[in-house]
């Protein structure tokens, strides 16, 4: 039997992300897109009429929509990155209460990144520098991209570092040298550039790099699209 279609909002539905999610949606025979909103349209004039919201608008929109998919009980599926510790608190306040998909990355190639980045660092041990190099397009407002603070993050984790303390965000200046207890984080911006990530390991006599080239948002927008169905069902 046929299972029933998810209905779903798009917020930011304008942008580039969300021109990818309408596009993506069409593979989708379980899945409906109702709702296409973007900046001056309000969300809780639409909300109930759908099962999931995805929002890939800005991080600052994030409380509000986690607020008005809590109150009316809705699945939330969030998209953007560079969100305050405060409003990761009021995420993972709400999702108390709905179903909340709080990712920096969608994309199934990236995800496998996070894995492969938890097991080199565990097999290399603590003589291996760690840095971590990311490059999105020339529009892209936050840095370090989501993608790169949670692989920084998961190196952090893996050599029980505290991220907070251990990152260093690009250098400048008599630095003095390395320290085995730091983690560079470097963001470049320009040109078009969808996203790449790149972690290094590297020692005296060699260097290891992870990498992953997105070439297009469909590769987010489905993985965003499957985390609606998912959490919905």
């Amino acid at each position: 039997m046929k299972s029933p279609t998810t209905q779903v909002i798009i917020l930011g539905a304008n942008g580039r992300m969300g021109q990818a999610l309408i596009e993506s949606s069409k593979g989708f025979n379980n899945l409906q897109i109702v709702g296409k909103l973007d900046f001056n349209d309000n969300l809780t004039d639409y909300i109930e009429k759908c099962d999931a919201v995805i929002d890939f608008t800005h991080a600052d929109v994030t409380a509000a929509s986690a607020a008005a998919c809590r109150l009316a009980g809705k699945t939330l599926v969030i998209g953007t990155t560079g969100q305050t510790d405060a409003v990761r608190a009021l995420v993972a306040e709400a999702a108390k209460n709905i179903p909340i998909v709080f990712a920096p990355n969608y994309s199934v190639g990236v995800n496998t990144l996070f894995w492969l980045t938890q097991k080199a660092t565990e097999i290399l041990g603590p003589d291996f520098d760690l840095e971590v190099v990311e490059m999105h397009h020339r529009l892209k407002k936050d840095a370090p991209s989501g993608t790169a603070r949670r692989l920084a993050e998961i190196l952090a984790e893996a050599r029980q570092l505290d991220y907070i303390t251990a990152a260093r965000h690009g250098r400048e200046g008599m630095v003095g040298e390395r320290t085995a207890a730091e983690i560079g984080v470097h963001a470049l911006r320009g040109g078009d550039v969808v996203g790449d990530h790149t972690v290094i390991y590297a020692t005296p006599g060699e260097r290891l790099e992870l990498t992953h080239k997105a070439s297009t948002r469909s590769a987010f927008a489905v993985g965003a699209l499957r985390a609606a169905l998912w959490s919905v069902q």
